[in-house]
């Protein structure tokens, strides 16, 4: 989000009447009837419709305005979480694409193709494919997979075999969990069962800015960054990450020349990290938000709600928040950038005083 200029924003005409009968409906997110308005915020430049999940901001902030167009036209934009400006067609193929992800989710081990899944979802089978991509960025093969991987993961967490995961996520072939699951988990599938069993976690302590941090790295890659915490809490964060691991400290190459390489960055290198290897476990969602994160510039932010869009799942503002929050690797993941919608600094897992120091460091550099 662009705070700078959407300060100067909410200065046009709009309907600025006090209006306790719309306000009562913000305040309440009902859903809009035949008096179909906006309310746009000032303070952030966006505006919502009424029934918006996002939080409420202070009555003063609020201007209304009685269509999306007179609100662009005053020099707001819509916000990517109830999406105003899609008015009653994007409710009405949201409630579809729900519908097809609730049969998938519920019937996982089913031979599912797209004419049958259009079907039982109201559509042709080439709109359903369009208008599910378009609002999830993903195929419904796509998010299929998604489910089946989380159910996977789920039952490994359990005990259970590799065998009988694979059968009981939905999967026909064992020969599933080897065939490039290890870059989803970080791992193949019998060591993530194993907790990181035949994992060597190597880790080192060193000075930074912002106080003590501590690297953790597996043979493939940077698997843990924190900092702020005594060694031995943060140590203990490492092991519920590798539960079954050997950790071992070290100070040989490359854990060291990749500590270095993010104590530059904190020093004020402006060389970006996303080239530094990754050896971290995620879900599929948390893997795209993420990514979505990692894609956010120097100096730059965006919201929760900017970044569960970017993700592929816009409206899903709260769960971007708890991927961020499960972050663990500072600095190379910098959720330090993403923000509430209302521009406020939301949560960060290494306290948000460091957040704030972060933020005015990157904004400060040339």
């Amino acid at each position: 989000m662009e705070v700078m200029s959407s300060l100067a924003l909410g200065t046009g005409s709009g309907t600025q009447r006090t209006d306790p009968e719309r306000m009562a409906m913000v305040v309440g997110k009902a859903a809009r009837g035949p008096d179909a308005f906006v309310y746009a915020v000032r303070s952030t430049g966006i505006y919502c419709r009424p029934d918006c999940p996002s939080r409420r901001p202070a009555p003063g902030q609020i201007v209304f305005f009685d269509s999306p167009r007179e609100a662009v036209t005053n020099g707001f934009r819509a916000c990517r979480r109830c999406h105003p400006e899609k008015g009653t067609l994007y409710s009405a193929q949201m409630e579809v694409v729900e519908k097809a992800c609730r049969i998938l989710s519920r019937t996982p081990g089913e031979r599912w193709n797209l004419t049958d899944l259009a079907l039982q979802a109201g559509y042709s089978p080439s709109h359903l494919q369009r208008v599910f991509t378009n609002l999830l960025g993903a195929s419904p093969k796509q998010y299929l997979d998604a489910v089946r991987s989380g159910r996977f993961r789920a039952q490994l967490r359990q005990g259970r075999s590799v065998r009988s995961s694979t059968y009981l996520a939905g999967h026909r072939s064992l020969s599933w969990p080897y065939s490039g699951s290890g870059v989803e988990l970080g791992m193949d599938a019998g060591e993530y069962r194993r907790g990181g069993a035949s994992q060597l976690v190597g880790f080192l302590t060193v000075a930074s800015p912002m106080g003590p941090l501590l690297v953790a790295a597996t043979a493939r890659g940077v698997s843990f960054v924190g900092f702020g915490e005594p060694e031995g809490t943060l140590l203990d964060q490492l092991r519920n990450e590798f539960p079954r691991a050997t950790l071992r400290r070290s100070s040989t190459a490359p854990l060291t020349l990749w500590a270095a390489r993010i104590v530059g960055s904190l020093e004020g290198g402006r060389l970006s990290l996303n080239d530094l290897p990754l050896d971290i476990r995620a879900t599929t969602f948390q893997a795209r938000v993420w990514n979505a994160v990692r894609a956010i510039h120097r100096g730059s932010t965006r919201t929760y709600g900017e970044i569960a869009a970017a993700a592929g799942s816009p409206g899903a503002a709260r769960a971007a928040a708890r991927a961020c929050a499960t972050n663990p690797t500072a600095i190379l993941i910098p959720c330090h950038r993403v923000l509430r919608e209302d521009g406020g600094p939301g949560g960060y897992r290494w306290g948000l005083d460091r957040k704030r120091q972060l933020l005015a460091k990157e904004h400060s550099r040339p």
